[in-house]
């Protein structure tokens, strides 16, 4: 009996993980280390001197010169994003303006379409439907546009004609 009770006790240490047998489930990948010295020769696969040939360096451009070489190097040279016309939709007119009413680049100002302090001119493009006759002056506008507002029975302004008249 004592005999069994042993080989019992035997197994069952056997069958417990003791800390020295856990091994990991996969095994993981050794990555090629350069640049050991070794059968690659004397500058192991990493070329002669320089920034690449060093340990521990990555090679970077700083992110400030990258960003300043971007700018054209012109004297007054003015950043715009959004160029140099305010975009206005048919739709939104038809949305904001009263039947018969004027626009202009102070009306839409009013409105809250385009910002106070700008130098850029405000065109019209024909995009959308208008219902509303309206009366459009001192803006560009597209030839879509221009057909759309006559068509509903408004009038346009040219922007250059009314600076003819201005000379004359």
């Amino acid at each position: 009996m004592l005999l069994i009770r042993k080989a019992i006790a035997k197994i069952l240490l056997n069958k417990i993980m003791q800390i020295h047998e856990i091994q990991p489930k996969n095994k993981s990948k050794n990555r090629k280390r350069v640049g050991r010295g070794g059968k690659r020769g004397t500058y192991s696969g990493r070329g002669m001197k320089g920034q690449k040939s060093r340990a521990g360096t990555r090679k970077k451009e700083p992110e400030i010169r990258r960003l300043i070489k971007r700018y054209p190097k012109l004297r007054g040279y003015k950043f715009s994003p959004l160029g140099s016309v305010f975009v206005v939709n048919l739709s939104i007119l038809n949305k904001l303006f009263d039947e018969n009413s004027e626009v202009s680049p102070k009306s839409l100002i009013e409105k809250g379409l385009i910002s106070k302090n700008t130098k850029k001119s405000v065109k019209i493009l024909g995009e959308g439907k208008i219902e509303k006759s309206i009366k459009v002056k001192e803006c560009l506008f597209s030839k879509t546009a221009k057909e759309k507002i006559e068509k509903a029975g408004g009038s346009v302004e040219d922007k250059k004609k009314k600076d003819d008249r201005k000379n004359s």
